[in-house]
């Protein structure tokens, strides 16, 4: 995939993190991780085994935790894969989507971000056009996995 140009949503990594693939804790599978922030609760379900389970999203000490679905499970992310020195990684398919439109574009515009949006954070290696051929071979390889 080859899009000639890219313009930022300003979409955060938050916007990600709601509908995690993992491995199954159980039979190392896919899983989806989920959380509802609403209702304090966070749920790992594996189609292929059916390991489900369920808690709760607070903390007696912290109160309520904000994080990815997949940390409330200590749970590997599905979409990830070594990459020279670091690790390339996605929460879903619409994040592993985003970043492959980013990563594959020639033109990258910015839309007056803020130092808060999840192309900004992202480790240098990913903005590179050095390694935008390996990158893209590897999302590939991702998405076989979907």
């Amino acid at each position: 995939m080859s899009i000639s140009r890219f313009r930022d949503e300003n979409k955060r990594l938050s916007h990600f993190q709601t509908q995690v693939l993992v491995h199954c804790l159980q039979c190392d599978l896919r899983a989806l991780a989920t959380v509802d922030y609403a209702e304090k609760r966070a749920r790992l379900f594996c189609i292929n085994c059916g390991h489900n389970r369920n808690v709760a999203t607070t903390d007696a000490s912290f109160g309520q935790l904000i994080m990815a679905a997949h940390a409330y499970f200590n749970a590997r992310l599905w979409l990830q894969a070594p990459f020279k020195n670091d690790t390339f990684w996605a929460y879903n398919h619409e994040h592993l989507l985003y970043l492959e439109n980013y990563i594959s574009a020639k033109l990258r515009e910015s839309n007056d971000r803020t130092h808060f949006t999840l192309l900004e954070k992202l480790p240098k290696f990913y903005h590179e056009a050095k390694n935008r051929e390996a990158l893209l071979k590897l999302i590939e390889k991702l998405k076989k996995t979907l």
